[in-house]
């Protein structure tokens, strides 16, 4: 099923798991015709709960007990449409659809304040779970866990929700869902220009009876939808797999296929992004040629990517930064460290830190426009790992024990004993002339470089570096360390 059919899928979801369908019939969307994408970013969170799973959000479950409704926004305008070969040209038509795409757009940014405690959390989780493997290639999705930790306060109480809100830099829960709702609102489109979405679901134990307030809250402020179903039964885990492929694209296919919620999971909790864009400049394949990266492990002959023109180069004392940007917003970010440093080198360097986190890169200092002479290799890197033990590091740790976590906001019975028993993370990124592939998920179980010349430089990335990828907001969905293109 094409990634633009999952959300009509959803509302099709509970009566095709109830007729014991595998999966949901594919309903056509009007999409403007494009030409690939430039990047596409998507990441599932899957927690579990003592018996309770927390995944990604999808709906395939049997009962839906509380659905998120998405914003409607016109679609881009096929130009083809307005323009036939041969035709008369409609331009009063191609207007009036693109007012009404614009206007959508528009409308659906958020102004995001101070978006300090966010940089924050993003840089410390980052060098959390992206250190301590040197020589390994390593994806994470602060954005992601963000969200997935949001929603896991939500479902808390006392000192477990207040670990989670120190963390993410809010003093309440109002605070924090009106945080999370703003940037939901701030990366999403989904128009056919560019897709950028945050989903999110609830799977819930048929057998207990959740608080359908809490349910009700997270539809309306995390856009999570809420499904009843028999756990661990195989129509509930078909259909829970072929959703969280649906929502990262098939990236992770493998990795989906190990997930499945047991008989005595209480619930799972879901959020993925997805971030499908066209690079604004392509680069061109003529160019692409074989050059050899020197990685950790040895030199190894890999296709680079060429591309010349002029843009703004920046520097620190370590390291040097250019941006590939997407046609309708955000930026793949390249950070080179300087000869004889290391990635994880970069990672706990604070100025490094700084600028990969600053969402307006206008106010760095050491930046010159002048041309820039790219050479980026083609890569494909994936990672997975294990949240549990960083999150404790973060200060999230009551949600892990069972004599002190609370999840009371959840069942309306008050039932006990649920903690965080597992939090893996996995990711993939591919990049090749087009655009930028990137896909993946968490899972929680609850049972520099010196001054430019003046007029041009060459950036080579020959060797380890960092990537960060930008959505529409400026803040990071991706941030990633390459010690091997070709893969770990």
């Amino acid at each position: 099923m094409d990634r633009e059919d999952i959300f009509d899928g959803v509302t099709d979801v509970r009566d095709d798991l109830i007729q014991g369908a595998k999966e949901a019939p594919a309903k056509k969307k009007r999409w403007a015709k494009r030409r690939w994408m430039g990047a596409v970013a998507a990441v599932l969170a899957v927690a579990v709960l003592g018996g309770v799973l927390l995944r990604p959000g999808g709906g395939m479950t049997a009962l839906a007990i509380a659905q998120a409704e998405y914003p409607e926004m016109a679609p881009y305008p096929d130009e083809g449409k307005f323009w036939p070969p041969g035709g008369d040209r409609d331009e009063e038509g191609f207007h009036a659809a693109y007012d009404a795409w614009r206007e959508d757009v528009v409308a659906q940014r958020r102004d995001l304040g101070d978006v300090t405690p966010l940089q924050e959390f993003f840089a410390k989780s980052s060098w959390t779970f992206l250190t301590g493997k040197p020589g390994e290639n390593r994806v994470y999705s602060p954005l992601n866990v963000y969200m997935a930790l949001s929603m896991t306060a939500q479902l808390t109480d006392g000192e477990s929700r207040g670990q989670i809100l120190e963390l993410l830099g809010s003093e309440t829960m109002d605070a924090l869902r009106q945080q999370a709702n703003d940037l939901w609102n701030a990366n999403y489109r989904d128009d056919g220009a560019l897709t950028s979405v945050l989903a999110s679901s609830l799977w819930l134990n048929e057998d207990v009876k959740f608080n359908q307030n809490t349910m009700d809250t997270l539809a309306k402020d995390f856009y999570a939808s809420s499904y009843r179903g028999e756990m661990g039964s195989k129509a509930l885990n078909d259909a829970l797999q072929n959703w969280l492929n649906e929502q990262t694209g098939g990236l992770l296919k493998e990795q989906a296929g190990n997930i499945e919620l047991d008989s005595e999971t209480i619930m799972a909790l879901a959020t993925t992004v997805y971030f499908k864009a066209k690079w604004r400049s392509e680069f061109n394949e003529e160019r692409t040629e074989k050059a050899v990266f020197h990685g950790p492990a040895g030199d190894v002959e890999t296709d680079f990517m060429h591309q010349s023109d002029e843009q703004n180069y920046y520097w620190g004392g370590k390291f040097a930064a250019v941006s590939q940007g997407f046609e309708e917003g955000g930026a793949m970010w390249f950070l080179l460290p300087d000869e004889g440093v290391s990635p994880e080198e970069l990672l706990s360097d604070g100025e490094a830190m700084d600028f990969l986190f600053t969402a307006d890169k206008e106010e760095w200092e050491e930046q010159k426009f002048l041309i820039v002479n790219k050479a980026v290799p083609k890569f494909d890197v994936s990672s997975q790992f294990d949240l549990g033990e960083g999150l404790r590091e973060l200060g999230v740790t009551d949600v892990f024990d069972p004599e002190k976590s609370d999840f009371s906001p959840m069942t309306a019975g008050g039932a006990g004993g649920i903690v965080l028993s597992r939090a893996d993370h996995a990711a993939r990124v591919v990049i090749d002339e087009e655009g930028c592939t990137a896909a993946a998920f968490t899972v929680m179980a609850y049972a520099g470089a010196a001054k430019p010349p003046d007029e041009e430089v060459d950036f080579v990335l020959d060797r380890p570096f960092l990537f960060c990828i930008t959505g529409i907001s400026g803040l990071p969905l991706f941030v990633g360390v390459v010690n091997s293109p070709a893969g770990n």
